[in-house]
Formats: C-alpha cells, structure tokens, sequence
C-alpha cells in the first residue's frame, strides 16, 4: 500500500515537473522573442525559469531516489563479500535518512522564514517560501523513501538498487 503511494505520487511529481519544463520552455522563448521584436524582455522570466529548475532539482530527486537510479560508485561494494555489501547498505540507508532529515529540518525552517517575512523575489514576486519549500518537500520525501527501505531492509526483504544488488531499470516498473 505504501509503496502504491510512493509510486503515484511521483508519477504526479514527474508530471507536474514536465509541464512545468514545458512552461519554461514557453516562457524562455516568448522572453527571447520580445527581446528581439520588441527590445524588453518579460520582467521575471529568468527567475520563474530559475525557480522551476530548483523544483526540477530537488522534487526531481525524490522521484529518482524512489526510482533508484541515482547515480552510484559501487565498483568495489560488488567485490564485498553479501555481509559487507549488507553491513554497508545499512550504513547509507542511515546516512541517507539522517542527512534527509537534517535538510528537511533545516530547509523547512529557512521556508517558513520566508513565508513569515513575506518576503518575495525581486522581478516576478514570487513568495520565496515557494522554492525554499521545494527543498524542503523534495528532501522529506527521499527521508520517507529511505525509511521505508529501512524498514525493509530490517524485515530482510532484498533491496533492489543498493549496495547489495543491481539499479532496476525504471521502464521496467508497472
């Protein structure tokens, strides 16, 4: 059931962030057209296409965490024996968690700040606490995903894209 969740709700974020892509996409290019048809160009684009990008980044990481295919240097953790590439899997699942918790915390905080304050971008005005919380929201979710392969791993059940076997090939998923 969790593990439903965890797949439409980045199926949604994949979504979301593609039309957000095409947005701006859309927008860089009406920005260069009114620049060289009309010599101004559109007050913010840059910063609404800056801030697409953040959520890009760190929304976009959550799917790849839960889509294991992030990028990983395991050439000698395939030489280990199964109880070293388990021991050593158990110790980046805690890394991981705690270091997602940590941004979580810390981002989170910095969002409601912003939101608190008000404060707004310079040209488009938009409310800052918007992109300090895709950190904070794209963090969060790699710490549940990471605690529920915690979880996992502590029933025993095998981690498919750790230390211990190879990434599965996201086309592969139902």
């Amino acid at each position: 059931m969790i593990d439903r969740i965890f797949e439409l709700l980045t199926r949604a974020i994949e979504r979301l962030l593609a039309l957000a892509f095409v947005g701006a996409v859309c927008l860089n290019f009406a920005n260069v057209v009114a620049r060289r048809a009309l010599g101004d160009s559109i007050a913010g684009a840059d910063e609404i296409q800056i801030y697409i990008m953040v959520g890009m980044a760190f929304l976009g990481a959550a799917v790849v965490t839960w889509r294991r295919l992030h990028l990983r240097m395991d050439v000698l953790a395939q030489m280990l024996p199964s109880g070293g590439r388990r021991a050593l899997q158990a110790v980046e699942l805690i890394l991981i968690a705690v270091l997602a918790g940590f941004v979580t915390w810390q981002s989170a905080r910095y969002a409601v700040q912003m939101y608190g304050l008000d404060r707004r971008s310079d040209n488009a005005g938009i409310p800052m606490w918007i992109p300090h919380g895709a950190v904070a929201v794209g963090f969060a979710l790699i710490g549940l995903i990471t605690l529920r392969r915690v979880l996992s791993f502590g029933r025993g059940e095998a981690e498919a894209g750790s230390a211990a076997a190879p990434a599965v090939d996201s086309r592969d998923a139902p």
